[in-house]
């Protein structure tokens, strides 16, 4: 089945498809990662985007439930050098083709993903999409040029409702932007009595609960769309233990006075390296991002800058100088990725019980 990759600036790749039979659009993305191809199309941060992987073969160990970390990924598209013809693990339940076309996410494999991705670097991300062969090539790039890229997405992900994820520690609340399953698993470990509500959540939402800490997820786009959740933050921060994680850190520094830019291609993979301020440490990180903090816009009077990404020095961490709060531009429960920072998730907990103790004393 041959099939197009359109691009905005009149490119075309040809190719052969796999997956849904359908017709898609959306932003051209890539990631770095060599493994962690289910994890990645199931991530909601991926929302309305075509997700290109830089490894030459995707595929080869198939697809199992244990590994979504959502279970209706919003992911538009996936690109591939090659797909593995025959995939094999114990874990398996299917195939990665027969996984893509349960979820109607089309693919295309075949072209050269080297060539595209030094395009997405030289010229930033740019809008895509993948085409039957026998489609209208005219039409489909007046359809791809009138397609507007929406950041608004993250209405379209998060849950309509609470839920439990039961526990018997810590009350913890998690504010759903795009929630990876990794983060309520880390919780779990932990052992936490996780709620989780909807991006929608106020602050006085939260505070009936009477939780012990707050925790603000990942989620696609841009974070200034979400000026209902800086309000929310500006309130929760004062009062309980706060941690945010990707989107979940811009909104935090959105909320104290720092400001975000979309960047040219973003950070998206399983190998970023960071390096704490404080103590020179290096950690790999997992991170799918394209948007970040402006360094100049930080209060330093407020926030103190806790990790820093080392290929580009973009801002990765911050601390709040007078309330429990914290964030991380990466993704310390790394489904998958190196582990090298699941000890932040270590650090909520102490901010929580020494709130706790305090509250007690």
């Amino acid at each position: 089945m041959e099939r197009y990759l359109l691009l905005e600036d009149g490119t075309i790749f040809k190719g052969e498809g796999f997956g849904a039979p359908s017709t898609t659009n959306g932003e051209v993305v890539f990631t770095t990662g060599m493994t962690g191809y289910q994890e990645a199309v199931t991530d909601q941060s991926y929302s309305n985007q075509i997700l290109v992987f830089t490894n030459p073969l995707i595929g080869n160990y198939g697809v199992n439930f244990d590994d979504y970390e959502s279970i209706e990924p919003t992911c538009k598209g996936v690109i591939c050098h090659e797909v593995a013809r025959v995939s094999s693990s114990w874990r398996q339940q299917s195939t990665f083709a027969e996984f893509l076309e349960q979820m109607d996410i089309p693919g295309i494999t075949g072209i050269d993903t080297r060539e595209l991705t030094k395009k997405l670097r030289s010229h930033g991300t740019m809008k895509g999409s993948i085409v039957d062969a026998k489609a209208d090539l005219d039409h489909a790039f007046d359809q791809l040029n009138a397609t507007v890229i929406n950041h608004d997405l993250v209405q379209q992900v998060s849950t309509s409702k609470a839920y439990p994820n039961p526990g018997d520690k810590r009350n913890v609340v998690v504010v759903d932007y795009g929630l990876k399953h990794s983060i309520l698993r880390e919780l779990a470990k932990r052992g936490c009595n996780t709620i989780v509500l909807p991006y929608t959540a106020t602050a006085e939402d939260i505070f009936k609960l009477h939780p012990d800490g707050v925790l603000l997820s990942n989620g696609p786009g841009d974070p200034k769309s979400l000026t209902h959740a800086v309000d929310m933050i500006r309130e929760v921060e004062k009062k309980l233990p706060l941690f945010g994680i990707c989107l979940g850190h811009q909104l935090f520094a959105l909320a104290n006075g720092a400001d975000t830019f979309k960047m040219k291609f973003g950070h998206r993979g399983f190998n970023h390296p960071v390096k704490e301020v404080a103590t020179g440490r290096i950690c790999f990180t997992s991170q799918n991002h394209g948007f970040a903090v402006r360094p100049d816009s930080i209060n330093n009077q407020k926030l103190n800058v806790t990790y820093r990404e080392i290929n580009d020095d973009t801002i990765e961490g911050l601390r709040h100088k007078d309330y429990s709060a914290f964030s991380v531009q990466f993704h310390p429960d790394a489904a998958p990725g190196p582990h090298d920072a699941d000890d932040l998730f270590d650090d909520f907990m102490h901010m929580i019980d020494v709130r706790k103790d305090e509250k007690n004393a």
